[in-house]
């Protein structure tokens, strides 16, 4: 059957409320590339086209004068939408598909009115095409204030940490690996400290970061800004050794990575000239946040450990994580019942709620409030520096305009929908070739990743990650796989003679018994952290922990700065020493008759009487 239009023209029932829903979804994907017209007014216009067609199914009808029904329809009207013509190219060339897509065609068309429903259930009002202008603008400054706490965070302890004389000098790290590997170093430890590794230098990268962090959040030169910090940012990361080896450090390189590309190309923060953002690059996003939570999860069953697996695992956690604040105290003292549905409620969010990620809009949503009420009950109840702060931003990204804009003042929303009407009649909605290659590395990397959480992978695809590696643009997650059934605690002590030791008390880490678990998230004591580390091991294992000991017995004040209390504050210590302690929450009645948080008892020597005499 033959028929003429110049434009495309979908022809629908105009009297069907399901078939309106779908027409305006499809109006945002295809533009003015596809024109659509309810049949009750334009059927008389093709006389050769019966009207019961017109009643059974939507119409297409092309320039050539062709006409598709049906399913056909559909993926042909679709396929003028940039970036999904292969749908179109399913339908036609994969055996079966077009006559499932037909029979189920059919059977959604004779019930209409159910699908209607299940639609409004799905995706609630707005079923057109979802939008991220103001989710960006949220996103983007919460990454600046993020990035603003990390360099901040790193400012105070960096010298410390990697300095000329901290515990892992950044210079005999960087010689070790030029003596090793030579000029693959300057690809396995991506840094500029290779061009100086003084302390100013560190203290530039840091001081300059969080200063160029505030750029962000003010919106000034998004894009380029993002490009130095996640330099920045890499910098530290390859030459902070353990301690910047922790799962929110290549989160955020990850994060301020594709952030760069999700940035609106423009200097100053004006939304009457901003640009939508990648929908390619806000699905990686989703990706990323699908992977970081799902990882979480499957770690936790395919560990073995049995805590998890019996649910009895935040009996433990609650005093046995690195850093707990008061409020792990008094959740610790709930009964059994409740943390065993703890338990259960972690795992249904960590292994089912991420598959939402990717689902109807309603559900998408329902995804992004519940991964942030389990951020927020950690972030309650665990100092988590600024993990749970850069997950529930991530979770922002879920969220799109039609729903965000209900929060703006009266006056910014009218001024916001015209924005995005303009921005739905001038995108074009395509992707440069740059971004496509960069979506196929992520994706497979990214699939990689996921892979290798179930069975082990073959050689070159471990190859193919540690070319991708150093860069940490696509990393693996999932915390507490194996959860710590007790508490061991390091307690440092020095002597003048070997026979008075006096304790070095750390700023955060539990020491004495009546000290309040603190309050320090979002920054992270990254030494304190380590303590836990290493108190899992031997200081054998732990080769940092004795560069430490030797800073302290050489009174570095790099080192000392790190601590809360110095007994030795003129004169170092003759003698060093570490003993091992197991640490415990107290009780309610404990704690009322002697105002001790914890209750500790004497495991042994951690690491021997060391003195520099004769080294």
């Amino acid at each position: 059957m033959k028929q003429s239009t110049k434009v495309p023209l979908l022809v629908y029932d105009g009297e069907c409320s399901f078939c309106r829903l779908w027409v305006e979804r499809w109006k945002g994907l295809t533009g003015g590339r596809v024109r659509y017209a309810p049949f009750q007014e334009v059927a008389n216009d093709f006389p050769k086209i019966p009207l019961e067609k017109f009643e059974q199914s939507v119409q297409l009808i092309v320039s050539s004068g062709d006409v598709f029904s049906g399913a056909h329809a559909a993926f042909q009207a679709l396929a003028y939408a940039p970036g999904k013509g292969w749908m179109l190219w399913i339908y036609k060339y994969i055996p079966g598909f077009s006559t499932a897509s037909e029979w189920f065609y059919r059977l959604i068309a004779a019930h209409r009115p159910f699908f209607y429903k299940l639609t409004r259930l799905l995706w609630g009002k707005h079923v057109g095409r979802s939008s991220y202008v103001l989710a960006r603008w949220i996103f983007l400054r919460l990454l600046g204030i993020i990035y603003f706490i990390a360099f901040i965070s790193l400012w105070i302890q960096i010298t410390g940490l990697v300095g000329g004389s901290g515990i892992l000098p950044e210079n005999n790290f960087l010689n070790a690996v030029k003596d090793n590997i030579g000029a693959k170093g300057f690809w396995y430890v991506p840094t500029l400290a290779w061009l100086s590794a003084s302390n100013g230098f560190l203290e530039f990268l840091t001081l300059s970061g969080a200063l160029l962090s505030l750029f962000v959040v003010a919106g000034v030169l998004v894009a380029p800004v993002l490009a130095v910090l996640w330099v920045f940012y890499l910098s530290l990361f390859s030459v902070g050794q353990v301690f910047l080896s922790f799962q929110w450090d290549i989160l955020l390189l990850e994060v301020g990575f594709l952030a760069v590309f999700l940035a609106p190309l423009q200097v100053l923060p004006r939304l009457s000239r901003v640009s939508p953002p990648s929908s390619l690059v806000a699905w990686l996003f989703h990706f990323l946040l699908f992977r970081l939570i799902f990882g979480s999860g499957v770690v936790k069953l395919a560990s073995g450990d049995p805590t998890w697996r019996n649910f009895t695992a935040l009996n433990f956690h609650y005093f046995t994580q690195p850093l707990p604040n008061p409020i792990a105290w008094y959740v610790h003292q709930l009964p059994v019942w409740f943390q065993k549905v703890s338990v259960a409620g972690t795992f249904a969010v960590e292994l089912f709620v991420p598959f939402l990620i990717f689902a109807p809009r309603r559900l998408r949503f329902f995804a992004a409030f519940s991964i942030i009420s389990l951020e927020t009950f950690i972030l309650l109840t665990g100092n988590y520096t600024f993990f749970t702060f850069l997950t529930i931003a991530l979770c922002i990204l879920l969220l799109d305009d039609a729903f965000l804009q209900r929060f703006l003042p009266k006056k910014l929303r009218k001024s916001f929908s015209e924005t995005l009407a303009r921005l739905q009649r001038s995108s074009k909605k395509t992707f440069g070739a740059f971004i496509i290659l960069l979506a196929i590395v992520i994706i497979v990397a990214g699939s990689i990743r996921i892979i290798g959480l179930f069975s082990p992978l073959p050689k070159p695809v471990i190859q193919f990650q540690s070319v991708l590696a150093p860069l940490r643009i696509v990393n693996s997650y999932g915390l507490f796989a194996v959860m710590t059934t007790s508490r061991s605690e390091i307690i440092v002590e020095g002597s003048r003679d070997g026979e008075t030791w006096l304790e070095y008390e750390f700023k955060y880490k539990p020491g004495d018994v009546k000290r309040a678990p603190p309050w320090v998230a979002p920054h992270q004591p990254r030494l304190d952290w380590q303590m836990w580390f290493a108190a899992l091991g031997d200081y054998q294992q732990n080769p940092w922990f004795t560069n430490f000991m030797i800073r302290l017995l050489q009174g570095s004040p790099e080192v000392t700065r790190l601590l809360e209390k110095n007994p030795f504050p003129v004169i170092p210590p003759r003698y060093i020493r570490a003993s091992l302690y197991d640490y415990t929450f107290t009780d309610f009645e404990t704690k009322r008759a002697t105002g001790a948080w914890w209750q500790r008892e004497l495991k042994g020597l951690y690491f021997p009487v060391a003195s520099l005499e004769g080294v």
